[in-house]
């Protein structure tokens, strides 16, 4: 028992990781290794509250979440209206949002004394977990198709599992979200340099990428030293993107074996990737530690830098950010199907599998997720507040577009690469990382964190994936092992 608790303490705060690409965590989740942590991101709730909305019915529904303070208001509201709506069939909903770190505290306590909130969140990361161990309930008979078809194609199939693969099967969760990392750049940099903007249909080639980092790569103020560079990259979240749009993978298909030592697609990727810095495009790894990118980004140093679904709002806030700058798609290398590839993450609403109503559970997720009303508040259509864009695809592309256009919300037009990366196209692509297909992340640890000896010089590409393969295959067994002991 203590073994099988220790399983899904790990898969929890896994899954909890996982959430990261949604707007709360993910760059924080990344920057507590990192000097690099975007911090426009914003803080989550500083403090817990509770709030108690009654009805004339029987029922009581709690619900417990993390968010920021800006997204708490908007949805209480939701969970308002909800209450409101259902009043003959409900007692009462609490609605209970804290921070991230105390969550997961508390979901665990949750877990141990078998007494859980009706409705919680799941990442995709931890929905194997959660439905091994008999956490949550399956929406296949309380949430229509309909519904299901107006989201994103890949929400469709994220929180999905059969009891062998996920994505696939039963469906487990609706979003509250979608995320992913785009390419933000720097027009004023690109004006001054007399080079024309990348064309958001087009994405860079490696070569192409390279040739343009060089000619935004200068010492700007002629003291010898160079103060403005190409772009600026983060290891754990930022090197991934490039890889992907190789056709990188590290796992084997059935994830259970690393592949690194003997991958070509990986091995070129990577010497590009960290040849960015060894080439001075990037500030070396000692200037980085001193200064992240995301700051230099901030202060007008940088060409290129990530852009989390997130992060659009802050960057378009000229007291944040004094420049003009749009969006484009990372570059596409010589060994991948030829569009640009990054990764993305979500967070899920999930409902208690021994809750008594599931009926009404499934329809206030569904109020909170996939409800056209709810959507123009979250997205900012109806409130002028966005939160984050829009989960259903058809309202993303025609109002949302529309108010953004019209300058009534702080997005500009190339907002449509994100677009472009939640449905594939023929330019773009976006998927989980194979972290969320493992029970936890620990495997990926060594490479990310290694990264950096390579970009220092200390270590070849080659002796660096034959050196490191060991460790992670150590750490993925581990991660295996833990996840059979949950399951049996």
């Amino acid at each position: 028992m203590m073994k099988k608790m220790l399983a899904m303490t790990m898969a929890l705060l896994m899954g909890a990781v996982a959430l990261s690409g949604c707007s709360t965590t993910t760059v924080e989740e990344a920057g507590e290794a990192s000097t690099d942590a975007p911090a426009a991101e914003g803080a989550a709730a500083e403090s817990g509250s509770t709030d108690a909305m009654k009805g004339n019915g029987e029922a009581t529904l709690n619900v417990f979440l993390y968010m920021q303070e800006h997204e708490k208001e908007i949805y209480k509201g939701l969970v308002e209206e909800f209450v409101a709506e259902h009043k003959d069939e409900i007692k009462e909903v609490v609605f209970e949002v804290t921070t991230q770190d105390e969550y997961n505290t508390k979901m665990i306590a949750n877990m141990t004394a078998n007494d859980m909130p009706d409705v919680f969140y799941v990442g995709p990361a931890g929905v194997r977990s959660y439905v091994d161990n008999g956490y949550i309930l399956p929406l296949d008979d309380y949430v229509s198709e309909d519904t299901i078809s107006k989201i994103w194609g890949t929400t469709q199939t994220i929180y999905r599992y059969d009891g062998t693969a996920v994505g696939q099967g039963s469906l487990y969760a609706l979003p509250k979200d979608l995320s992913c990392f785009a390419f933000a750049y720097n027009r004023d940099l690109f004006d001054e340099a007399g080079i024309p903007y990348p064309d958001p249909e087009k994405p860079y080639t490696y070569d192409e990428f390279i040739e343009v980092c060089k000619q935004l790569t200068k010492d700007t103020d002629g003291d010898g030293e160079i103060d403005q560079w190409g772009v600026a990259n983060a290891n754990q979240f930022g090197m991934t993107p490039y890889l992907y749009s190789n056709g990188v993978k590290f796992l084997s298909d059935d994830m259970t074996k690393v592949n690194v030592a003997n991958n070509a697609a990986l091995e070129e990727a990577l010497t590009f990737y960290t040849n960015l810095t060894l080439d001075g495009l990037t500030p070396t790894v000692d200037q980085d530690a001193a200064l992240g990118g995301y700051q230099r980004w901030l202060d007008g140093q940088i060409g290129f830098y990530a852009c989390g679904t997130w992060d659009v709002a802050a960057f378009m806030d000229k007291s944040t950010f004094p420049y003009n700058w749009d969006l484009t798609g990372w570059p596409v290398g010589p060994s991948g199907d030829g569009r640009s590839h990054t990764w993305m993450g979500s967070v899920g609403y999930c409902i208690d599998k021994n809750t008594q109503y599931p009926e009404l559970c499934a329809a206030l997720i569904s109020k909170l997720s996939t409800d056209e009303d709810g959507q123009k508040a979250v997205s900012g259509i109806t409130t002028g507040q966005s939160i984050q864009l829009p989960n259903i695809s058809d309202l993303a592309y025609g109002e949302f577009m529309t108010a953004c256009s019209e300058g009534k919300l702080p997005f500009p037009d190339s907002v449509r690469v994100l677009f472009g990366y939640f449905e594939g196209d023929e330019h773009y692509a976006a998927a989980l990382q194979e972290t969320d297909y493992t029970y936890n992340a620990e495997w990926f640890d060594p490479f990310w964190q290694g990264v950096a000896n390579i970009q220092r010089g200390d270590i070849t590409v080659a002796d660096f994936l034959a050196q490191v393969e060991p460790e992670m295959q150590s750490a993925l067994d581990n991660a295996i092992e833990l996840q059979n002991s949950a399951t049996n």
